[in-house]
Parts: C-alpha cells; structure tokens; sequence
C-alpha cells in the first residue's frame, strides 16, 4: 500500500477525517490514473458529507478499472450517493449494477431496496428487504417464520380470500 494511504487510513482511523482527505487529495495528484486513489478520495469525500464532490472520483475509479472489494464499495458509495442527492435512477442503475457483479452483498442489497423505494417501486424495495432479512437474520424468532417471509416476499398484494 502507498505510503500516502497508509498515512491516510491512520488519520481516518483516529477521526482526523478533514487530514486523511486531504492526504488522498495529495495520493490522488501523486497517481491521477489509480483508480484506488480515485476511491479512496471519494470514500473520503463521502465521510465529510461532500457527495457532490465525490461522484466524479467515484466514477472515475470504475472507469480506471477498479476491481474485487473496491468495486463493489465503489458501487455501493456511488450508488448510495446519487440517491442522498436525489438521482434515485442512477442510484438504481448503479446498486443494480453492483448486486448483479456482488450477487452475495447485503448492503448493496439494501441499498438498492432503500433507491427502489425512492424510484416509487414499493413492492420491489420490500421483496429485496425481506429476502435479505430472511437470509442475514439470527433471530431465532424470524428464523421460525423464515419460509412464510420467503414465500410472501414477492406477493405483498395479494388477498388470500378463499
């Protein structure tokens, strides 16, 4: 790991969060073409509250070919932060994006739930909540009614009026 991340990753751990962004800032003038630079420096920005800011890095670290964990965080913080600034589209488009690369990854699946919700599509965004708590939960409560929450996951509209 460079040593400029290094440095960074020290800072943000001890809550110098304004440091360690400024210190990737300096990693990303160092290594402009790093798409890891690219995302450490968004997922910086991101912690500040600077989303807007964020977007281009975030995007710029996918296009650079960004692969494995940090594509899928990449995805996620992307996607997260294009719904918190109100482009629920692109948020779908993008956690969508992520769930079928991360098939197995809960937070982007809620994610996706949380901007399928803000895109009007309710029944959608409770069927992908209910299959994750169904698959995360250690509840041994939820675990007895695993099968049912499984099976009404995808029929919340129907009436079962015979």
């Amino acid at each position: 790991m460079h040593p400029l991340a290094k440095k960074a990753f020290s800072l943000q751990a001890a809550g110098k969060l304004e440091a360690s962004q400024e210190t990737f800032a300096a990693l990303l003038a160092e290594q402009p073409n790093d798409p890891l630079s690219h995302y450490y420096y968004a997922s910086s920005l991101d912690r500040l509250g600077k989303e807007r800011q964020a977007v281009p890095h975030y995007e710029q670290a996918i296009a650079l070919g960004l692969s494995g964990d940090d594509l899928e965080g990449a995805l996620l913080g992307l996607g997260s932060t294009y719904r918190v600034l109100g482009e629920y589209g692109k948020a779908e488009k993008t956690l969508s994006k992520g769930c079928s690369l991360f098939p197995n990854s809960k937070p982007l699946q809620v994610f996706l739930a949380m901007a399928l919700y803000n895109n009007s599509k309710h029944s959608e965004a409770m069927e992908q909540l209910l299959y994750t708590i169904a698959d995360t939960t250690n509840d041994t409560a939820l675990k007895s009614y695993e099968k049912a929450i499984r099976f009404y996951a995808d029929k919340l509209d129907t009436i079962w009026d015979q």
